[in-house]
C-alpha cells in the first residue's frame, strides 16, 4: 500500500513549492517506508527525479523544489513487486519520456511487456508499475490504453513531450483525492494529506475524490481535461493490506513539518 501525492501550480501562485511538497510527503509518509522519492519539471521542460531507499523522514528536510516549479510528484513505497534495492524499481519511475508514480498492483505487467514488445527501462527492473508508464509512453494522450491493465491503480505521471500537463488516473481499489485552490491543484492518496496541506500552507482547498475510471489532465493548477475509461472492475485482491504501513514515519514527519513550516 503505497502513497502518492503531488501538484500542478500556476506561475502566479505564491505558494512555497518546497514546503508544499514537504507537506504532501509528510501527509502520506505513514503509507510506506521501503523507499521515498519525488520528481519535478524544470522550467526547461526536463524532468528531475530524486529517490532514496528509506522512509520519508530520511529526506523530508532535504526536499528541494525550485521556486516557480509548476508540477511535482511525490511517492512513498511499501513494495509488493520489484525489490527496492534496485533503485529503478522505486518511484518515481521513468520509462521513455514519462515519469510516473503508482499506488496499487498490476498483475498482468509481464504479459503487457511481452505482448507489446516493450523493453524494461533498465535491465534489472521487475516493478509492475512500469507497465502503466510504458503504455502511456507509447500512446501519449490515449487514456484508453489503461484499459489493458489488470489490477488496482491510482496513478500520476508527467510527460516530457507535454510540458504543460500533469496527468492523473484512478482505476479500482485505490483512493485518489483532489484539492483545488485559486491557482493550485493538489492530489494525494488521502483526504487527510490534503487537509495537512491546507493547515501548513494556510490555503483553502475544495476537496473531492476522483471517481473510478476517470482520468484528468491538470494545466497551471486547473483541470483542463476529463476522460473516462473502463478499469478492471472484476479485479479482487487476495490479501488486502492496511493503508497505514509505517506509523512511525507519519509521526516523525508530522513533528518535523511543524518545525519546518515555523521556520519558513
Amino acid at each position: 500500500m503505497c502513497g502518492i501525492a503531488g501538484y500542478s501550480i500556476d506561475d502566479r501562485s505564491d505558494i512555497d513549492r518546497t514546503l508544499a511538497a514537504q507537506a504532501l510527503l509528510a501527509g502520506i509518509a505513514e503509507r510506506g517506508a521501503d523507499a521515498v522519492g519525488y520528481a519535478f519539471r524544470e522550467r526547461s521542460g526536463g524532468l528531475i527525479v530524486r529517490k532514496h531507499r528509506a522512509g520519508a523522514s530520511a529526506v523530508l528536510d532535504n526536499v528541494d523544489v525550485p521556486s516557480g516549479t509548476g508540477q511535482v510528484l511525490v511517492h512513498v513505497r511499501d513494495y509488493t513487486k520489484g525489490h527496492p534495492r534496485i533503485e529503478a524499481n522505486n518511484h518515481p519511475i521513468r520509462h521513455g519520456a514519462v515519469v510516473g508514480i503508482h499506488n496499487g498492483i498490476i498483475v498482468n505487467d509481464e504479459e503487457i511487456f511481452i505482448r507489446r514488445g516493450f523493453e524494461r527501462a533498465e535491465p534489472e527492473m521487475t516493478v509492475d508499475s512500469e507497465a502503466i508508464f510504458a503504455l502511456v509512453d507509447e500512446r501519449p494522450g490515449d487514456i484508453r490504453v489503461l484499459e489493458e491493465l489488470r489490477g488496482a491503480m491510482a496513478t500520476a505521471w508527467l510527460d516530457e513531450r507535454d510540458p504543460a500537463t500533469l496527468h492523473l488516473a484512478r482505476g479500482v481499489g485505490r483512493p485518489l483525492w483532489l484539492g483545488s485552490g485559486r491557482r493550485e491543484l493538489f492530489f494525494a492518496s488521502t483526504r487527510s494529506a490534503l487537509e495537512l496541506v491546507e493547515r501548513t500552507l494556510r490555503v483553502s482547498l475544495r476537496l473531492s475524490e476522483l471517481r473510478q475510471g476517470r482520468a484528468i489532465g491538470a494545466v497551471d493548477g486547473r483541470i483542463a481535461s476529463r476522460v473516462s475509461f473502463t478499469p478492471d472492475l472484476g479485479y479482487r485482491e487476495q490479501n488486502i493490506l492496511p493503508p497505514v504501513r509505517a506509523p512511525h514515519e507519519g509521526v516523525s514527519c508530522l513533528a518535523r513539518l511543524v518545525a519546518i513550516s515555523a521556520a519558513a
